[in-house]
């Protein structure tokens, strides 16, 4: 286990490289990198948020991310799946979970409503727009947004 594993702010789960490069580059340009950690896949993130498997005695209840940037299309266990779990655990349910996906599926866009996203965001397809949209995303649920703690 990452000793720093406790102080995540971001968790980023992305299994495209570029778009996780991307998205580090942005959030480290607006002072936002010292704190995320990318993972590739849905079961390593499980593992990350509830503290098992990598993660084993991670201390998961008062280390919580600030938020969780999304895709929806992952290896090994799916964005969806990742959202459920995380939503219908008391432990996990109150961290912002933000959806970054090149999916226009109104499907999954309402499974993702229906499940408790806090937002669901469509990657831009240009490298400036997509930098920009993530960093902005970093600065409002890293530094602005505010959750309870419980």
């Amino acid at each position: 286990m990452n000793a720093d594993s406790n102080m995540v702010e971001v968790l980023l789960v992305e299994d495209t490289t570029a778009d996780a490069e991307l998205a580090l580059r942005a959030l480290k340009k607006r002072g936002l990198a010292n704190n995320v950690i990318w993972l590739k896949d849905g079961a390593e993130a499980l593992d990350f948020l509830f503290g098992t498997g990598a993660y084993q005695g991670r201390d998961v209840v008062n280390h919580k991310p600030k938020v969780v940037l999304l895709d929806l299309r992952l290896p090994k266990v799916s964005g969806i799946e990742v959202l459920r779990q995380v939503k219908a655990d008391v432990r996990t349910q109150t961290i912002p979970v933000v959806v970054v996906t090149s999916s226009r599926e109104e499907v999954d866009l309402k499974e993702c409503y229906r499940l408790g996203v806090n937002s669901y965001i469509t990657k831009p397809v240009e490298f400036d727009e997509f930098a920009k949209v993530v960093g902005d995303l970093g600065l409002y649920w890293v530094l602005v947004n505010r959750i309870p703690e419980f």
